[in-house]
């Protein structure tokens, strides 16, 4: 019976250990499985990012674009103080005369060079109107009129032109069309007779009035530029000689260009966009 039982110890033992070694074998297997599996997994890894480090290499560089610069428009301004200059021509007008002296012809004035200068000031009180006053003279050559009976002869010579006006305009960024008017001046000693017409009594009027307009650009920040038409009428003059009386109209129309300096208060200015 011993014996038996002892059998019997010994062939659950045995039972017991071949248990152990399957279970071992399988515990070996499944880690074998498992580190397979984990070596694969750690290749295909580094074969993807290899492969994504090629492609970027082969990519090129990546550029920076450093971005426009600001783009200012200019806003024009015209108010402030202005001073310039310029040149141009006066012809006369009117060349009708009435007069009772025997045989007497006259010619209407000479064209005449004229330069000179001009200084104003301008408000800009909208967005495109201006209202402003202008100072302005000008020197004449050879601006004469004269009458004669063939013998003796009245001439009548202006040397200078000046006016005081105010003006008005309207303006687009740089540029502003304007009329302008007022005060018209010139020198009161032009008028001379000869022999035969002294002694002469005259009435010489050296105030009038004028008007006119014109085209203003600014083609710089403080620089501009115009053109313009202004007419001068001094009302009538009248002579009265010994042998007869004279009378007549005395205006003068010029054309100007000129140039300006603006002193820039209040503009222009650049606006940013």
């Amino acid at each position: 019976f011993a014996a038996e039982g002892s059998y019997k110890i010994v062939i659950d033992s045995n039972r017991q250990r071949s248990h152990l070694n399957c279970f071992d074998q399988r515990s070996r297997l499944q880690t074998g499985e498992y580190t397979m599996k984990k070596f694969l997994l750690s290749t295909a890894a580094l074969l993807a990012f290899g492969t994504a480090s090629a492609v970027a290499a082969d990519l090129p560089a990546r550029t920076y674009t450093k971005a426009p610069a600001p783009v200012y428009a200019p806003i024009y301004n015209w108010t402030g103080f202005y001073l310039g200059g310029h040149i141009g021509a006066g012809f006369g007008g009117d060349d009708g005369f009435t007069s009772n002296i025997v045989g007497l012809t006259g010619t209407s004035r000479d064209a005449a060079f004229l330069g000179g200068g001009q200084i104003g000031a301008d408000y800009q009180f909208s967005s495109n109107w201006v209202l402003g006053i202008e100072g302005q003279i000008s020197a004449l050559t050879s601006n004469d009129r004269t009458f004669t009976d063939g013998v003796d002869t009245i001439r009548d010579r202006s040397d200078w032109l000046a006016s005081v006006t105010g003006r008005l305009g309207y303006t687009w960024g740089p540029g502003m069309l304007y009329v302008k008017g007022g005060v018209a001046f010139r020198d009161d000693n032009g008028l001379g007779v000869t022999a035969g017409f002294a002694p002469a009594a005259t009435n010489q009027e050296s105030t009038g009035w004028t008007i006119g307009g014109g085209l203003e650009y600014m083609f710089a920040p403080a620089w501009s530029a115009k053109v313009e038409y202004q007419y001068y009428d001094f009302g009538t003059t009248d002579v009265v000689t010994p042998v007869g009386a004279l009378s007549y109209k005395d205006d003068i129309h010029t054309v100007k260009v000129g140039v300006n300096y603006h002193f820039n208060w209040g503009g222009p200015v650049v606006a940013k966009y």
